[in-house]
């Protein structure tokens, strides 16, 4: 762990400069959040944590046998109409925490047996997990860092994660602009999420599970299959074939259901159907996805 403090230390006046005029996730709100100014997000200087807790509900080399550590973030740079977290990533249920408490909860966890630390939506507090981690370092945080999020990610913000955060839990949800502009407001988000994808793989590479069968490094990439063919399951599946690699773990969801705004919106006011699910997953095979995850 010297050397991830080694590394922490080099980047964070280059991470908290993002802060000062922020340009910490896409949106580049230009905000001054060094003095508690917010934007699209929500969240001023402090993060917020909605919860700190052992979580057996990832997929199984995450969760394990003892949990996963997850450390729910309150607040997101997307806003997705359709978000099942909607009170932590719209309504602001947390509170504020400084580094060191948030160095304290990921210790705690460590304590009680989590396999990781599990960054729930950390896109727009980055630079904030940095500090609170060159604390936990130093006090003995010793398990892997997983960074899950929605996908729609800085390249680099995420630079300054390299050689730090060991395992990336992104989403890839849509292929059209229009659909991520609907859906989400953020038109960009394809090429801004491909682009996140390769830079999250250049770093970790695929998945690699130790002894037991827990994840000790990689990248698994979640993609949630939603109505009416709005997620554009096939242009995923295909790039993720083709661009990244063909042993990328994937998780292929059918847990959608209309949440949030959704129910007024007819495209995604129901959940998928099963003949839905089963055009994704004869995709995957069409494709050669092989390894990964599937929820019947």
């Amino acid at each position: 762990m010297v050397h991830k403090i080694r590394l922490i230390r080099a980047r964070l006046k280059d991470a908290f400069y993002l802060l000062e005029s922020c340009r910490v996730c896409p949106r580049r709100c230009g905000v001054n959040r060094l003095k508690g100014q917010t934007g699209i997000c929500g969240i001023g200087f402090l993060p917020s944590v909605s919860s700190d807790n052992l979580h057996f509900g990832e997929e199984p080399p995450i969760s394990g046998k003892r949990g996963s550590g997850t450390i729910f973030l309150t607040g997101c740079s997307l806003g997705c109409s359709f978000c099942q977290n909607y009170p932590i990533s719209r309504l602001g249920h947390g509170k504020p925490v400084d580094f060191p408490k948030l160095a304290g909860m990921m210790l705690r966890l460590q304590a009680l047996g989590a396999h990781n630390i599990n960054f729930v939506t950390p896109t727009h507090v980055g630079p904030q997990i940095l500090a609170a981690l060159s604390i936990a370092f130093r006090k003995g945080l010793r398990i892997p860092l997983v960074y899950n999020c929605g996908g729609y990610e800085s390249v680099d913000m995420l630079k300054l994660f390299d050689g730090i955060v060991d395992i990336y839990l992104p989403d890839m949800k849509y292929a059209d602009p229009k659909m991520a502009s609907t859906y989400s407001h953020a038109s960009d988000y394809p090429d801004v999420n491909r682009a996140a994808i390769l830079e999250m793989h250049r770093q970790v590479g695929s998945l690699r599970l130790d002894e037991a069968g827990n994840a000790v490094r990689g990248l698994i990439i979640r993609h949630l299959v939603l109505p009416n063919a709005v997620a554009g399951t096939e242009s995923v599946l295909q790039f993720i074939a083709e661009r990244v690699s063909p042993e990328t773990a994937v998780s292929l969801m059918r847990q959608y259901f209309p949440a949030h705004q959704a129910p007024g919106l007819p495209t995604v006011n129901r959940k998928i159907t099963p003949r839905e699910y089963a055009r994704a997953k004869a995709l995957l095979e069409r494709f050669g996805l092989v390894n990964g995850w599937l929820q019947e």
